[in-house]
């Protein structure tokens, strides 16, 4: 399933991103992605055990902080890439002194766009 957290109805709460941040092997999957990149190739980039790896993406990707998307191949064997979905994360105190967060996301492109429109219009068919 391809995630999407400039599309999510709900934001992970600042427990949920601070347990991924806390994570070690989360943390280097994060400073690896200089660019998108599949399961695989993170394997090799940071020498995490893939069975590991996969774990380490859900939870990356749940809380927001990675975003999954789909690569088309000619062959057919289509592959999720990974990419860092926030520029800055933000971490206070709310007025009854619980832990709030502040996501700030990267500005979408053209092309990003037009992909979430074709995503829309293709669960509507």
């Amino acid at each position: 399933m391809v995630r999407d957290p400039f599309a999510s109805e709900s934001t992970p709460s600042a427990a949920e991103i601070c347990a991924a941040l806390d994570d070690p092997d989360c943390r280097e999957i994060i400073q690896n992605l200089e660019e998108p990149m599949t399961a695989s190739e993170l394997t090799k980039r940071c020498e995490i055990p893939q069975s590991t790896l996969y774990r380490k993406l859900e939870l990356l990707t749940e809380a927001t902080l990675l975003e999954e998307s789909t690569e088309i191949r000619q062959d057919g064997h289509h592959a999720s890439k990974y990419s860092i979905a926030f520029d800055e994360i933000s971490l206070g105190l709310d007025d009854d002194l619980s832990l709030s967060v502040q996501i700030d996301r990267p500005a979408r492109t053209a092309d990003e766009r037009l992909a979430d429109l074709w995503s829309e219009v293709r669960k509507e068919t």
